[in-house]
């Protein structure tokens, strides 16, 4: 079974059950070596250098990340 038919399946479930399933993935995540972690870094971070490089996401400065997130704060 590829991720997209789990994924499909997945998405016909009620939300209470989406959102246990969830809960187990995210969970999940803790137990990872410091290797796999580091892999999976790596590779999300060549994933938003393609989408900056083929114009898909757009740079903003840490200013203005930063004044964003403070005033969402407030």
């Amino acid at each position: 079974m590829t991720i997209q038919q789990i994924e499909k399946q997945v998405l016909k479930l009620d939300a209470n059950s989406r959102a246990k399933l969830a809960s187990k993935f995210l969970s999940s995540l803790d137990e990872l070596s410091d290797v796999e972690n580091e892999k999976l870094w790596a590779e999300e971070a060549v994933r938003r250098h393609n989408e900056l490089s083929n114009g898909k996401a757009k740079s903003r400065s840490a200013e203005i990340v930063f004044r964003n997130a403070q005033a969402r704060l407030k």
